[in-house]
């Protein structure tokens, strides 16, 4: 068994690694282990991956996959709305966006697919 590096951002022993991404069940950082190919792990930068594992950045297209209710609303965002220039930011809803016909809107990266043009 591979001994896993601690989490570089709160130093604790227990990161587990799920589909290449180690993570951080203390304070929820995700980083990519040392085999990944990019060099963005060693830079600090956000990574952001959609729901088939594609990795996302500012001023993407993206898809949502499934129905989803806007908080405080009975507006829904419906499954195949194109969302267009997607801004990423830490945290749990980790793309911020305007949706068309609802507005303004923070989405979990789990409930998009990337669109190519």
């Amino acid at each position: 068994m591979t001994t896993l590096p601690p989490c570089p951002k709160c130093q604790s022993e227990l990161t587990y690694e799920d589909r290449g991404t180690l993570t951080c069940p203390e304070c929820g950082h995700e980083w990519q282990t040392s085999g990944e190919a990019s060099g963005e792990a060693e830079s600090g930068a956000l990574v952001v991956r959609d729901a088939n594992g594609t990795i996302l950045q500012d001023g993407d297209t993206v898809s949502v996959i499934k129905d989803l209710k806007a908080r405080n609303s009975s507006d829904v965002v419906k499954v195949g709305t194109k969302v267009k220039n997607i801004k990423l930011v830490e945290g749990d809803h980790n793309i911020d966006c305007k949706v068309p016909g609802i507005g303004p809107m923070g989405l979990k990266s789990e409930y998009v697919k990337k669109v190519t043009e």
